[in-house]
């Protein structure tokens, strides 16, 4: 980019007449205001037509009302609350009637030949009316694109003014009576005589807050409501004016035989009378059900799975059944011989004895529950303990290796040797005097003083020690505690280890 450069005092300046006299750049003035005024009639006419000039409505329909002056173009068409399209044209249609044309959008399609539509008041605040329409059975044949809704599929919505201007004066005055008392009954609080009986709920509060606490759940009954009202119309177009024409011939059969049916009353009166004095157990039976329905689903599964080899099984039985007269027959005579020998001569005196004998038998089994419990501490006693203290190995310096109980019936059976009769003096415990420098002794705890309480020996070595040691008093017995709780003693604990010797003995007394 090239530098313009200052110039000096009297020197001529070089001009470009191409940059100083172009003309100015962009749209002028009146281009300007004629784009604006473009987009601004363009805005205009999105806000008032909302579509563009060139694209259709999409998918129309026609219907013919007795009387539409209350809908207005523009005006929604719902499907189940839902809007789904709108009015686009209402105009007259011979002495009285309407043809209204209306769009639906592609989530409000299929609609079906047998479509009804009605002309319904707004909510308050939204004013005006709209379009209700049923989109017919899915059996019925789609309504074309540009296809028409007759006027017998049509109705208008009776207005309040209608039903006021068809009343006389005392209608109307029993009328505002009516609103009155209906206005006192949701506004006045109960009594407490009219609470009784009443749910906790909604005790102490008036019909209006008691229906507003009624919303909370209303909302999931108005739609299970909508389904079953749905339903009732049924599947194809005059299903409920069939159903209503089958009851009028049910209720004419009825009205033939009205004395069985005034006794049908009569004993279904007494029958309600007999279940309402049972209220309280039916409530109970009811309040079981729920759980009993649940446990039901689970266990049909399963017996339904267990029908086709049920089914097999009766199969199979079949050949058998067919045997049975004759088995029956083959056991004629042993029917007769049984039957004589339970007479009272034979096993019917055995049953009078059991008879007389069974209270005992029942006393005696009934002691039996008190011994089995003990029975059954002892064996806990036994496997909990006394066997896992007789399986421990004591390691001490005259270890076998071998477990307690082992080392017992070592023991015992050298004793029995020991001690075999050799005599007439009958069996007695035989031990080889010993002797030694070394003056051992053990207590007599029975023994009578000043002599006889101890027991006075010689050793050929000095005692190294006492092991276990002896405690200083006998354990505690605890017969407050079950044996089966106690935990097994340790064989080699603290108790178990090697203690001092004895004192140094008293020389042994001479004679």
């Amino acid at each position: 980019m090239a530098r313009s450069r200052r110039s000096k005092p009297g020197e001529k300046q070089d001009f470009n007449e191409g940059i100083y006299h172009r003309p100015p750049l962009g749209l002028s003035f009146f281009k300007t205001g004629v784009v604006v005024l473009i987009v601004l009639l363009v805005l205009v006419y999105f806000a008032f037509a909302k579509q563009l000039p060139w694209s259709s409505p999409g998918y129309t329909a026609t219907a013919t009302f007795v009387d539409a002056s209350t809908l207005r173009q523009s005006a929604p068409v719902r499907i189940a609350g839902v809007n789904v399209g709108e009015v686009t044209s209402v105009e007259a249609d011979g002495e009285g009637a309407a043809k209204v044309t209306f769009s639906v959008d592609p989530e409000g399609l299929p609609i079906h030949d047998d479509a009804r539509i009605t002309i319904r008041p707004r909510l308050f605040l939204e004013g005006n009316y709209f379009l209700d329409l049923r989109p017919g059975s899915p059996s019925a044949p789609d309504l074309a694109d540009g296809g028409s809704i007759p006027v017998t599929q049509t109705a208008t919505a009776v207005q309040l003014d209608q039903v006021l201007t068809a009343l006389q004066k005392p209608d109307r005055r029993n009328l505002g009576d009516l609103l009155a008392g209906f206005g006192g009954a949701l506004d006045d609080e109960p009594t407490p005589e009219m609470d009784v009986g009443m749910d906790p709920e909604v005790k102490g509060l008036s019909g209006a807050e008691a229906i507003n606490q009624s919303f909370d759940y209303g909302g999931d009954a108005g739609r299970s409501s909508s389904q079953v009202s749905q339903a009732l119309l049924g599947e194809q177009a005059g299903d409920l004016r069939g159903l209503i024409k089958s009851s009028a011939s049910v209720f004419q059969q009825l009205a033939s035989v009205d004395s069985e049916l005034s006794d049908l009353i009569t004993n279904f009166s007494i029958t309600t009378g007999a279940l309402a004095s049972e209220s309280q157990s039916l409530q109970d039976t009811l309040a079981e059900l729920a759980p009993t329905v649940e446990q039901a689903q689970r266990d049909l599964p399963v017996i339904n799975a267990s029908f086709p080899p049920l089914r097999t099984f009766a199969r199979e039985l079949t050949p058998s059944v067919k045997e049975l007269p004759g088995t029956i027959r083959a056991g004629l005579p042993w029917l007769r011989q049984t039957d004589q020998l339970v007479q009272k001569n034979e096993l019917g005196g055995i049953v009078d004895d059991l008879h007389a004998a069974t209270p005992l038998l029942s006393q005696g089994t009934a002691n039996l529950n008190g011994l089995l419990l003990q029975l059954g501490r002892f064996s806990r006693c036994q496997s909990q303990v006394l066997t896992p203290t007789g399986n421990q190995v004591i390691n001490d310096q005259f270890a076998t290796g071998q477990s307690s109980f082992r080392e017992f019936l070592y023991g015992t059976a050298a004793q029995s040797g020991q001690g075999a009769t050799f005599d007439g003096n009958g069996q007695f415990l035989r031990v080889q005097p010993g002797g030694g420098p070394y003056e051992v002794a053990a207590d007599i705890p029975d023994g009578l003083p000043p002599n006889d309480t101890i027991n006075w020996g010689r050793a050929i070595a000095a005692p190294i020690g006492t092991q276990p040691l002896k405690p200083s008093k006998a354990p505690p017995v605890r017969t407050d505690v079950q044996c089966f709780k106690s935990d097994p003693p340790n064989l080699n604990g603290p108790q178990a280890a090697v203690g001092a010797p004895a004192d140094p003995l008293t020389p042994f007394p001479g004679p």
